[in-house]
């Protein structure tokens, strides 16, 4: 249950929609409908659950960088960004994406 919650708390604040969650972590619109609402868990060790602790990670790497502000964090998001060739709230909403913008944000945490 607490990956679960962390999970959609996550994906609220980095603005990712249901679909767009249950598409990165491998569930259906219902399954997280049912996990939002606290009927359902996710265990940590499935395919889903790496994928869901990936999400959480992005959200924890991607707060402090930008002094945990709402605003900043969406801009970071919806712009295009250089380095990741793209706009990080695209690119996360596929696994392969969300891999690459946390590697790119553990990088920019590492320099800072």
């Amino acid at each position: 249950m607490v990956l679960g919650k962390a999970t959609i708390r996550a994906a609220q604040e980095l603005h990712l929609s249901n679909a767009a969650l249950a598409r990165v972590i491998g569930l259906s619109e219902p399954s997280i409908s049912r996990i939002a609402g606290g009927a359902r868990g996710i265990d940590p060790l499935s395919k889903e659950g790496q994928l869901a602790l990936l999400v959480v990670r992005l959200f924890r790497s991607l707060d402090p960088l930008v002094g945990a502000d709402a605003q900043k964090r969406l801009g970071w998001l919806r712009s295009h960004n250089k380095a990741l060739n793209g706009m990080p709230a695209a690119l996360i909403e596929t696994p392969t994406g969300l891999v690459t913008a946390l590697a790119y944000l553990d990088g920019m945490r590492a320099a800072a």
